[in-house]
């Protein structure tokens, strides 16, 4: 039926929505194209289509919620680190579509990107490239690999999903704690913890 695609589109949607690292699209998707057995392909495109929309509404909102969540100094840091790859457009383009064929969570790859206030199309079109690739592969293993739900199920809280968390948050520790500043200009590793906008949580 045409709505369990809507759920895919939603589904993948819904998790790229989010500031923190979740379970990647993949992983409903495979759920979703086996429980119901939809076609393949339609799944992968909806699929990746919804989870683009999701990153991209991400990079919009981020900005106005870093803004009350962080300090200025944090905020100018990150956008200083955006500034930095947006200059090296084909490096920067590289990154993100050697990043998104991983099958890690690129959650901390928009979450920068959307501190930073980078324009979508320095991210967007290799995301797109590389989830094409990553998810049509991901989706067709699942295919060929869970034979049912409760197998699907247990390959999802795999060591390969905890692992991909655990990077995840790693990355996001990496993004919000280094001093991305000194490290780029002075080239020294240097971290600075007190990055909370205390101010504003008082109000």
């Amino acid at each position: 039926m045409w709505y369990h695609y809507l759920l895919v589109f939603l589904g993948a949607m819904l998790v790229d929505l989010f500031p923190f690292p979740l379970p990647p699209a993949f992983t409903v998707m495979i759920f979703l194209q086996i429980k119901y057995d939809l076609s393949i392909w339609p799944v992968i495109f909806i699929g990746v289509a919804g989870s683009i929309l999701g990153r991209y509404i991400l990079t919009l909102y981020i900005p106005h919620v870093s803004g009350k969540i962080f300090k200025k100094a944090k905020n100018e840091d990150v956008q200083f680190l955006g500034k930095k790859l947006s200059e090296k457009s084909w490096r920067s383009h590289a990154i993100v579509l050697v990043y998104s064929l991983m099958p890690l969570p690129t959650t901390p790859l928009f979450l920068a990107a959307g501190i930073a206030k980078m324009k979508p199309y320095y991210i967007i079109p290799a995301f797109t490239v590389g989830k094409l690739v990553s998810d049509t592969i991901a989706v067709w293993m699942g295919d060929y690999a869970a034979k049912n739900t409760t197998d699907l199920v247990h390959g999802i809280v795999s060591w390969k999903s905890v692992l991909g968390l655990v990077v995840g948050l790693t990355l996001l520790f990496a993004l919000l704690f280094i001093d991305w500043r000194t490290l780029l200009q002075k080239k020294k590793l240097a971290f600075k913890f007190d990055i909370w906008n205390r101010s504003h949580s008082k109000k």
